[in-house]
Formats: structure tokens, C-alpha cells, sequence
């Protein structure tokens, strides 16, 4: 199961079917069930169906989640792979010590691929959208793996299955979750009765 994470300011906002549903949509294409539970409720999820979590953008002026940094502790001690999607990135790099710094963007945005040694981040230059008031400022224990004119768009963990991307792959680019879920999750097929 794929814990989705909405970090929407109230739980069942109308944040959730923006940014939260379009990834369920996307993940149960791939063959996941998934479930929902808001940044304040995680602590009620039964962890041990977790495969990954996928920490999930919010709406622009949206930003309750950075005043509790104590809802993301649990980050750093990961069994599973993460992936940070906008504000979810945000939270990756708050939980690992960074910091943010204002940049809005809203819209399309050319991306730079920085590095091809990655499974998910291999193209050179792709389109994203762009919907954040913020930028991130990494520790050095993620690497950058892509690139805009104005910040960083993705970074990986240097050593744990842990990704953030700033843009929303939701609306353009639905192959970082695709490949996400592919490359770090592993199927629990259940063999036939043949």
C-alpha cells in the first residue's frame, strides 16, 4: 500500500482533490492501492502495510505544514522510500535540516537534468508546473538532481530511496511517480492457484 500524504492546511480541504487525488490516480494506473491521511494523522496509519509514502503538494497560500516541523520527524526514519511532491519536498528538506527561502513560481518551467545516474531523473531538459511561494535550500546529504533557472526542481537522498521534486508532476509529468513506484517499490503479487 502507498501511504499519500496531504499537507493541506485542514484535512478533506479542498487542497485534497487538487493535489492529493490526482496522485491516487496515478498510483492505482500503476497497480497500487493507496491510502490518504492528513499530515496531523499520520501517527494513526498502520505502518506495517506501507510500501512508500508519497508527500503530496498543497495550494499555493498553503503553508500550515512548515509551522509543524514535529509532524515530519518520523522522515528521517524511514523504512520505506519517500517521494516529495512541491510542498512535500518542502517537508523532506525541513525534516532533514534545510531551509526554505521565498520564490514564487506558478506555471510552465523548463527543467535541467543535472545528473543521468539516476533511475527516475534521466532525461535532459523536460516542462514542468510550477505552483510554490517557496524554494529549497538542501543539506549537503541530498544530492540536486535537477535544475531551473530560478531553484532546485529535485533532489535524492545520498544514501536512502528518498526523492523531493518542487514541480507537480500531477498535472505534466506523471512518469516521476510512475518510475518512482517502479524503480522503489515492489509488487506483493499474489501467485495463482494454477
Amino acid at each position: 500500500m502507498i501511504l499519500l500524504i496531504d499537507l493541506c492546511y485542514r484535512p478533506h480541504s479542498l487542497g485534497e482533490d487538487e493535489f492529493v487525488r490526482p496522485i491516487a490516480d496515478i498510483v492505482k494506473r500503476c497497480g497500487y492501492q493507496s491510502e490518504m491521511c492528513h499530515f496531523t494523522e499520520w501517527e494513526s496509519v498502520a505502518m506495517d502495510t506501507v510500501e512508500a509514502v508519497i508527500l503530496c503538494g498543497t495550494p499555493l497560500r498553503d503553508t500550515l505544514f512548515k509551522e509543524r516541523p514535529e509532524c515530519f520527524t518520523w522522515i528521517t526514519e524511514s523504512p520505506v522510500p519517500i517521494l516529495g511532491i512541491g510542498a512535500g519536498m518542502q517537508a523532506l528538506v525541513i525534516a532533514y535540516g534545510g531551509n526554505l527561502e521565498p520564490n514564487s513560481e506558478i506555471g510552465m518551467t523548463t527543467i535541467r537534468g543535472v545528473s543521468d545516474a539516476d533511475p527516475i531523473f534521466c532525461e535532459k531538459q523536460w516542462t514542468a508546473y510550477e505552483l510554490h511561494r517557496f524554494s529549497t535550500v538542501p543539506e549537503n546529504i541530498f544530492m540536486i538532481l535537477a535544475e531551473s533557472d530560478a531553484c532546485i526542481q529535485a533532489i535524492r537522498h545520498r544514501e536512502h530511496p528518498i526523492y523531493g521534486v518542487l514541480f507537480h508532476p500531477e498535472v505534466r509529468n506523471i512518469w516521476v511517480v510512475e518510475r518512482f513506484l517502479s524503480t522503489h517499490v515492489c509488487h506483493n503479487i499474489i501467485p495463482s492457484s494454477e
